[in-house]
């Protein structure tokens, strides 16, 4: 009995909590020391909880936020790993905290305190941009740019279509959305992936997506928009417009884009505007739509949200964003542009997919799939024929 008392000390320890819980708080105070350090920019203070590692990498980016929550602590001996949340908001850009999984391995120092060796997202959890080097600053009228191994005068540009892109969405969405853009610019194709958590043949050949939470429901679409500069450098000056502007959209119509919005409708929708005011005609901006159409191989239906997947089938899938197109172009032109984002809101609106389309062209186009889509058959012969 006196033997498994003394067992029970040694694993509880004097304060009534198991040693792992202790060690627990030990880290997550060691934490809290480096997250205070990243806010007041003091290289000194964060040597002390550890290696430097990403810490200069992070000096311009501009921080209202950031602090670390352990989630868990695996202990051997002097060492550890510890599962971390990581909360941080970018100064004037984000409402809301960013929260990403980050996993970090300590040790003990010779006083007896952990500190950090090496920190780095959590196991398939994308990077952050600071992971990937060090990362510079531009700053527009309407936008944020954070880019790596990118010059300043790249870096520019890219703001200058996105300040062109704000008020060219809020023309025709309207003004009830933030109003200002974060675009991340990393070096490469497979920067973008890691940024996204996802290999880099996913992305081969799109120029740009929004992603990346920033307060909104986990399924709608959120505030990053990040650049493939590979795709995107090879694109002529309206179409790097186009692309901005579309991602653009995406980040001012987050609010109405749920569950119940199919892929056509959503992609569809940002395609219109940002080839809104371009001069670009259907045959010009649907190359391989005009291509069906005019071998004789006229959809027999609307895009799928399969039909989005990159699949590496690049025709389908530029058919199906130019189908999509295509359709709200139509409602624009017959129904008139603010029953378009009636309908949007509308779809939008539901809880879920089942009957949301259907729902929506009766209440704000007074129409039925199966007319509307006969429509938009026809359109396209007369269109792209």
């Amino acid at each position: 009995m006196a033997l498994c008392l003394l067992l029970l000390v040694g694993l509880v320890g004097c304060g009534g909590k198991p040693a792992t819980d202790s060690a627990k708080a030990d880290v997550q105070r060691i934490l809290d020391r480096r997250a205070t350090a990243v806010l007041d920019r003091d290289r000194a203070a964060f040597v002390k909880t550890g290696a430097l590692s990403w810490f200069t990498n992070l000096t311009a980016v501009p921080l209202a936020d950031w602090s670390y929550r352990v989630t868990a602590l695996h202990r051997t001996g002097d060492t550890a790993t510890a599962d971390a949340q990581l909360r941080y908001r970018v100064q004037g850009y984000d409402r809301a905290p960013v929260t990403v999984g980050r996993t970090l391995t300590l040790s003990l120092d010779a006083g007896g305190q952990w500190y950090v060796d090496a920190e780095q997202p959590a196991r398939k959890t994308a990077q952050q941009l600071w992971d990937q080097g060090e990362v510079m600053t531009v700053r527009g009228e309407h936008s944020l740019v954070l880019g790596v191994g990118q010059s300043g005068e790249q870096l520019h540009s890219y703001a200058d279509l996105a300040d062109r892109a704000v008020p060219a969405v809020s023309d025709a969405w309207g003004t009830d959305w933030p109003r200002h853009v974060v675009v991340l610019v990393p070096r490469s194709l497979e920067g973008m992936a890691g940024l996204l958590g996802s290999p880099a043949s996913s992305y081969r050949g799109i120029a740009a997506v929004t992603t990346g939470e920033t307060g909104a429901p986990a399924q709608a679409p959120a505030d990053r928009i990040i650049v493939n500069p590979d795709a995107y450098g090879v694109l002529g000056s309206v179409g790097k417009q186009v692309v901005l502007t579309h991602e653009t959209t995406h980040v001012a119509t987050r609010a109405d884009t749920t569950p119940a919005t199919p892929l056509w409708l959503s992609e569809g929708y940002a395609d219109w505007i940002g080839y809104r005011g371009s001069g670009r005609t259907p045959v010009q901006a649907a190359p391989e739509l005009w291509d069906a159409v005019t071998e004789g191989r006229l959809p027999a239906a609307l895009p799928t949200d399969r039909d989005f997947g990159f699949s590496g089938d690049a025709a389908g899938l530029a058919r199906a964003y130019e189908g999509g197109w295509m359709a709200c172009r139509m409602i624009a032109e017959r129904w008139g542009e603010v029953r378009l984002k009636e309908f949007y809101q509308a779809v939008g609106g539901h809880e879920k997919r089942a009957g949301a389309v259907e729902d929506a062209m009766k209440e704000v186009l007074d129409t039925a799939p199966g007319e509307f889509t006969e429509q938009w058959r026809r359109y396209l012969r007369d269109q792209l024929g």
